[in-house]
């Protein structure tokens, strides 16, 4: 909520002089030498004027970052624009292009004020990250021939098409000082205490060196043709190119500068985006970049979450960054001139090569839109950018038709399950499946739907109907909603179905037993209706299963990362999840007779085992120790009943201190409880001490990533309380700020 409110009512993060020196200032520095190499090699990449990538990384960072929604994102020329710029300057020349810069932020800014950014966010992110591959896959491929020293062409099947020419006769020069820039790139993050100087200025200034030490023959940065600015022109072409230009540039650079938005907001904690105020920013920026002949800007994730990891804390760094660029360029030309083009190729190369994530493929895997994901891809990279995302559009839109429309049967015994749409496209298949049942039976059918059509519904109830009149009998079980009994009420002449499933809340299965609408076992699993476990993994299978089935495959794939270490009774009506609010994965528990921690000296070694897994393996964050009311083991110890000899007596041998503890003074919050009840919260409070006694507890708490807890659960009056083992009492649970 306080991240709402912040960005619903602005920037509200300090900007005073002290908060822009201590962390803005430098890290605009970070941000101008990473910004530098980067601007000219997607300048060189486009085709364009060096100096236009300048002019963009200056005005990105100036007048977006002065006027953006997201403080700290920075913009610049867009990386995942370099394909379609170099392809439009390939088409209209650069002039022509710079007005197509110009009118795409008019565009965007008109999109800004519609209130519209949020409408393009809905875009499938399986097509977005597929087209922002692509594109990666385009830069790397075209940068490649210019590391070879060749000159990269539009399109991807045209550059490889070089490649093999270019590997048989490629420039030594270029080719030694690409290698080294790219070798760089991929090794500095990996060197320790150096992550304050970018990675790309070193491959940058070490390919530079190399250069010139060895005096190689290789193509370098040319300023002095670049100083005089490029105005826009109006662009000669079909108004439907034109338009379609214009569109491309702006959608493409509003989705990346969105998306990296948004990503950014994950990296801080500061004032959420403002997206319709970004968008708003970016189009002025690609206005102002237009008008200058400039490239188009679009907010960057490798330069924002560099921002982020360099501390700054406004908007000032970015401001900084634009005019420490314009500084350097116009006072230190002759430096920038030393650069080879083949040492911006290789940074480039990387870049694009880093566009393609290998954990964004996994996870879309897992989703199951890797399809969506690789379609876009290919179509980017062999017909270009409009053409690939139509392609994964077209895809997702068949998927998710494919999806509404589409539903499983599954046939056991006397049983038809069917799960997803039921609509008329369905219906032949499920009825195939219907007629093939037996004669005479009892029949049902289960309904795992989302939607079911008047035609699906007509179709059920006539085979329906007609079993019923040959002697048999159908029931059927709508288990997530009631598509089916609604569509049947009203009916002259139609008998109701049963009532659609009843709200489960935690009780015994016995409460549920005989309930006219609990689920009748199939005939061959009639010999287990009286074995409670059964029934109740049936109803598990049945009801909760389809719903957690996701959850649980995600934890499974991952593995458990549980908060906390919550050690409680085996009473059989205390349960963790229930009075804690928890799902799967969220407590790593113990459970025992009496919830005791036995002293780290003590024979038993399990809970000991138990411990160190959970604090040294699993690093939770706090452990819990939960005592309850009318306890059979604090029975056993007021009145000494457990018989000496047994493995009981043995076990609460370790409850002798809380024994010791109960008779100091009670306090008296305690005093109007049962002795047992009081004794129980004694035990709890004795507990947390024995865990101190633990090395690998003390030294979490003591390096502060470990906290204990004691909790108390009234069986009773439902109600949970802490313990304060200063004085053996119970405290309300706290409410949330």
């Amino acid at each position: 909520m306080n991240h709402l409110q912040k960005s619903d009512a602005g920037d509200h993060t300090p900007h005073g002089p002290p908060v822009v020196l201590r962390h803005d200032l430098p890290a605009s520095f970070v941000l101008f030498l990473i910004s530098i190499p980067l601007s000219l090699g997607i300048a060189h990449a486009t085709g364009a004027p060096l100096m236009a990538g300048i002019i963009s990384a200056v005005v990105g960072g100036v007048v977006v970052g002065a006027l953006s929604g997201a403080p700290l994102q920075i913009s610049g020329p867009g990386t995942g624009l370099v394909v379609i710029v170099a392809g439009l300057v390939a088409q209209f020349g650069w002039a022509a292009t710079a007005a197509i810069t110009l009118a795409a932020g008019v565009l965007q800014v008109a999109l800004g004020l519609t209130g519209i950014s949020r409408l393009v966010m809905s875009l499938s992110p399986a097509v977005v990250h597929g087209m922002l591959a692509g594109i990666g896959i385009s830069i790397a491929v075209g940068q490649l021939v210019v590391v070879l020293g060749g000159t990269a062409l539009s399109s991807v099947p045209e550059n490889l098409a070089l490649l093999p020419g270019e590997l048989a006769s490629s420039q030594v020069g270029s080719l030694m000082t690409g290698a080294v820039a790219i070798a760089a790139l991929l090794l500095w993050p990996r060197v320790p205490r150096v992550s304050l100087v970018p990675a790309p200025l070193v491959a940058v200034g070490a390919a530079t060196l190399l250069a010139s030490v060895l005096k190689l023959d290789v193509a370098r940065v040319d300023l002095p043709e670049s100083h005089a600015l490029v105005f826009p022109q109006m662009p000669q072409g079909s108004v439907g190119a034109v338009a379609t230009a214009i569109v491309t540039v702006a959608l493409v650079a509003s989705m990346e500068s969105l998306l990296s938005a948004v990503a950014t907001d994950r990296l801080h904690d500061g004032p959420r985006a403002r997206l319709d105020k970004e968008l708003i920013a970016q189009g002025t920026g690609n206005v102002v970049a237009g008008a200058l002949g400039g490239l188009p800007i679009s907010g960057g994730l490798a330069r924002s979450s560099t921002n982020v990891a360099a501390g700054a804390k406004t908007r000032y760094s970015a401001i900084l960054q634009g005019v420490w660029i314009a500084v350097a360029v116009l006072a230190f030309p002759a430096v920038l001139e030393l650069i080879p083009l083949a040492a911006l190729a290789g940074v480039l190369l990387v870049v694009g090569l880093k566009l393609v994530s290998v954990d964004r493929m996994r996870t879309l895997w897992r989703h199951r839109e890797f399809l969506v994901y690789a379609a876009t891809v290919l179509g980017v990279v062999l017909f270009g950018l409009l053409e690939g995302v139509v392609v994964g559009l077209a895809i997702a839109l068949l998927r998710a038709l494919y999806r509404l429309t589409h539903c499983s049967v599954r046939v056991e015994g006397n049983r038809v399950c069917v799960r997803g749409s039921l609509v008329f496209l369905g219906v032949g298949r499920l009825v195939r499946e219907l007629r093939r049942l037996p004669l005479g039976q009892d029949v049902v059918l289960e309904l795992h739907i989302d939607y079911l059509d008047h035609a699906s519904y007509e179709a059920i109830n006539d085979w329906r109907e007609g079993y019923e009149r040959l002697g048999g009998h159908v029931r059927v079980d709508e288990v997530h909603d009631t598509w089916y009994d609604r569509a049947n009420q009203g009916k002259p002449g139609r008998r109701k179905t049963l009532p659609g499933p009843l709200p489960r809340w935690f009780a015994p299965w016995s409460h549920w037993q005989g309930e006219p609408s609990s689920v009748t076992l199939p005939a061959q699993r009639s010999s287990a209706e009286s074995d409670p476990m059964i029934l109740g993994m049936h109803e598990f299978e049945l009801r909760s299963a389809p719903l957690v089935r996701p959850f649980l495959h995600e934890l499974a794939l991952r593995g458990q990362q549980p908060q906390q270490l919550f050690i409680t009774c085996a009473d059989s009506r205390v349960v963790p999840n229930l009075i804690t609010t928890s799902g799967p994965g969220d407590l790593f528990c113990v459970r025992n007779i009496g919830n005791l921690v036995p002293m780290a000296s003590a024979e038993d070694r399990s809970v000991g085992a138990a411990i160190e897994f959970a604090v040294e393996v699993l690093n939770v964050g706090s452990i819990v120790v939960c005592g309850h009311s009318d306890c059979g083991a604090m029975k056993a110890l007021v009145k000494g009943s457990a018989a000496r000899g047994t493995h009981l007596h043995s076990w609460l041998r370790n409850a002798e201190p809380s024994l010791i503890r109960f008779h100091a003074p009670t306090s008296p919050a305690c005093a109007d409880l049962p002795v047992a009840d009081r004794l129980a919260v004694a035990n709890v409070a004795q507990q947390l001490d024995n865990l101190l006694g633990y090395p690998s507890v003390r030294e979490a708490i003591a390096a502060g990533t470990l906290t204990l807890k004691g909790m108390y659960f009234d069986i009773s009056n439902a109600r949970v309380y802490l313990v304060d083992p200063d004085r053996n009492g119970l405290e309300p649970v706290p409410s949330p700020a």
